[in-house]
């Protein structure tokens, strides 16, 4: 049955048209007599149902509809129970159409009936007899009866009882039933909702990052009819971009390839040593580098769409909110709305840097939003924060030559290895880049407007000093948050976590609304990282539209690396977490310094690289955790994340020969522990 497409006859909750079984349906003249097919003018209809609901123009069939406990049911009953209710009808007004409206949407299973009527009787026997939940409305149990009724006619063209419906779509009544039945389609019209209800897409995403896209993609692969609607806020400083989200425009890519040109200048103090005449005076250009960098991305948002259009998936680029759960209104920068429905939804919003509630802010301060497009050099800059975004960012700022400070206002890398973090620190503090410890910025002032311009920073230590500096640019980089607002979360039902307002999903990224599921970053206690969003968007629609018993995105043992300019990568527990889970007496910790063998000709510091695995001795010293610091420190370990998954344990690194020489070899001949206070230190490669 295919979904009328006026906007007025949307506003009609229960459609107006039944199901057919494969028999032509009686016209109806209007009359009173048991014809179930409507004779209602479709506009005349929708008119009136309209003004019932003037708040909801359009409302899709089956949209907003909630299942009794346990749902709809088939199948043979398990243990004796009760299958049906009787409604004890409310007061209503005289216009009980809002009402039987409300009892239809819901209802899985709804059958308006009365208790002398022998063919309801049968139809709710077989209702029983196939242990379907339903709700049964006693028509001549109550004074409004009749009016409920005149309300049935109006909303389905059938007066007469029983008069049935099945997630919000008319079915007729008792011999439509039984037809049904018959013909094998009733047990699976009430199980599966999308057997009855046309929606307009099977599945929408909200959100174009690469969580959205992934989902969008597979699910369009898999034969579906997908929607994704896409759109950017502008940072307070006015910054926009195209698809992609986050990690394409504004995180990983950007920031890896400035991460690179950084590396590339001390590749040029180190090719001196090797023979490379290279000038002792080398300058960067801040604008080619960005050019550069934004000319890649840009080739990147071109190649989504075109794979959005090659796959079929309709991209539309608007501002995409729930109306409830099964409908999206959405608005363009021209202001035209655009209003869809659909099966499913998956939210997969991100989020976005955090501003500080202090004077001059969001006024004069920048964010990773800004940061890799921006069309001057930052200057002298003040990076706020210790999260990686932070660490990163300065550490590449001070690699392209430019005057970094960091103020941390407590640790290092929170939720990372401490001892790595710190020795990431100090690796930066003797890189030319500053740390301010201890505080927190209270008050931005411009002095001089500029490209850059010129700003004071005042401060507070925690012991009360307050510290007075000025710089070109502030780039604050103190956490993020999630996108959960203003997209109409609340009008489907979605619930959040009380305190970090991400929403609350389960194992298979589903809300508490069967009909919306959430990836990535905005998911509570999911980790934030661009391939584990992929993941999940990917076999989450394998699930919805393949194999329901699908895979589960796995959150354990996830390898991530922080570019700083000692690049740090890690899989699994920190040390810290590891004592506080399995206790001190049950970790062991093998360790050990290593030197690059590309180190020793420019001679660079010794012990300063890092490898370290921490095993779980009551566990056949299975490695819950890995931990490197150097160079490549990604690309290394990537290919443990592989043996961690498996559940390798140290005499598995042990008995795995390594590649000589290289810096990942040192992994397979770690012997040294903490336990035993040997120095972990070493000379030469």
């Amino acid at each position: 049955m295919k979904r009328r497409s006026s906007p007025e006859l949307d506003a009609v909750g229960p459609s107006s048209r039944k199901v057919s079984f494969g028999r032509p349906a009686p016209t109806n003249t209007g009359s009173s007599s048991p014809t179930r097919t409507s004779s209602q003018n479709p506009r005349a209809l929708s008119t009136a149902a309209a003004a019932v609901s003037p708040h909801k123009p359009k409302l899709s069939l089956g949209s907003g509809l909630s299942y009794l406990s346990g749902g709809a049911q088939a199948g043979p009953s398990k243990s004796p129970r009760k299958f049906h209710s009787t409604s004890a009808m409310p007061p209503i007004g005289d216009d009980v159409k809002p009402e039987v409206q409300q009892l239809i949407a819901s209802n899985a299973v709804v059958v308006f009936s009365k208790t002398t009527c022998p063919f309801c009787t049968k139809a709710k026997d077989l209702l029983k007899s196939l242990s379907v939940k339903f709700e049964a409305v006693e028509v001549d149990k109550t004074e409004k009866g009749p009016k409920y009724q005149t309300a049935l006619l109006e909303l389905s063209g059938q007066k007469t009882v029983p008069n049935i419906f099945i997630h919000g779509q008319h079915i007729g009544g008792c011999d439509d039933l039984m037809s049904a039945h018959c013909s094998g389609q009733l047990t699976e019209m009430i199980q599966n909702k999308a057997a009855l209800v046309k929606y307009d897409y099977d599945l929408a995403v909200i959100g174009g990052g690469s969580g959205g896209l992934a989902a969008a993609k597979e699910a369009a692969a898999l034969g579906k009819k997908v929607t994704l609607f896409d759109f950017v806020k502008p940072s307070p400083p006015g910054t926009t971009w195209g698809l992609g989200g986050t990690c394409v425009n504004v995180g990983c890519i950007p920031k890896k390839l400035m991460h690179r040109a950084s590396i590339l200048g001390e590749d040029l103090h180190d090719a001196r040593e090797f023979g490379w005449e290279v000038p002792e005076k080398v300058n960067h250009n801040w604008q080619k580098m960005r050019e550069a960098v934004q000319d890649h991305i840009g080739s990147m948002n071109w190649g989504y769409r075109v794979q959005l259009r090659d796959k079929k998936v309709s991209y539309v680029n608007a501002y995409a909110q729930l109306v409830d759960p099964h409908t999206i209104k959405a608005t363009k920068k021209n202001k035209q709305e655009v209003t869809v429905t659909f099966d499913k939804a998956i939210i997969a919003t991100g989020e976005r840097p955090r501003y500080p509630d202090i004077p001059g802010a969001k006024e004069y301060c920048i964010t990773s939003d800004d940061l890799f497009s921006l069309p001057y050099c930052p200057g002298k800059t003040l990076c706020v924060g210790a999260s990686y975004v932070s660490l990163e960012c300065a550490g590449f700022l001070a690699g392209v030559g430019l005057d970094t400070t960091v103020m941390v206002r407590s640790i290092l890398l929170r939720g990372f290895d401490q001892q790595c973090a710190e020795m990431i620190g100090s690796y930066m503090s003797k890189h030319n880049v500053k740390f301010v410890r201890g505080a927190v910025p209270t008050k931005i002032e411009q002095i001089e407007e500029g490209s850059p311009g010129r700003y004071r920073v005042t401060a507070r230590t925690t012991d009360g000093q307050e510290i007075v500096e000025e710089y070109n640019t502030i780039l604050l980089a103190i956490g993020r948050d999630p996108c959960t607002k203003g997209i109409g979360l609340e009008n489907a039902g979605v619930q959040l976590h009380d305190k970090t307002q991400r929403v609350l999903v389960d194992e298979t990224e589903a809300t508490n609304v069967p009909s919306v599921y959430a990836i990535g970053d905005i998911g509570e206690g999911r980790p934030e990282l661009t391939p584990v969003a992929i993941q999940a968007g990917k076999l989450l629609s394998q699930r919805l539209f393949k194999n329901a018993n699908g895979s589960l995105v796995d959150y354990r043992n996830i390898a991530t690396t922080v570019f700083t300019p000692l690049e740090y990568g890690c899989i699994g527990y920190s040390e810290e977490a590891a004592i506080e889970q399995f206790g001190e007496e049950n970790i062991e910790v093998y360790h050990s310094y290593f030197m690059p063998l590309e180190w020793t000709v420019p001679h660079k510091e010794e012990n300063t690289c890092y490898a370290k695995l921490i095993c779980n001795i009551a566990d056949n010293e299975r490695v819950i955790g890995f931990h490197v610091l150097g160079p490549n420190a990604g690309e290394i370990t990537q290919g443990y994340a592989v043996a961690m998954r498996k559940g390798a344990t140290k005499e598995d690194f042990d008995a795995t020969i390594g590649i000589h020489p290289t810096c990942s070899e040192t992994l397979t001949t770690l012997s040294v522990t903490k336990r035993s206070g040997a120095s972990a230190e070493v000379t030469g490669c």
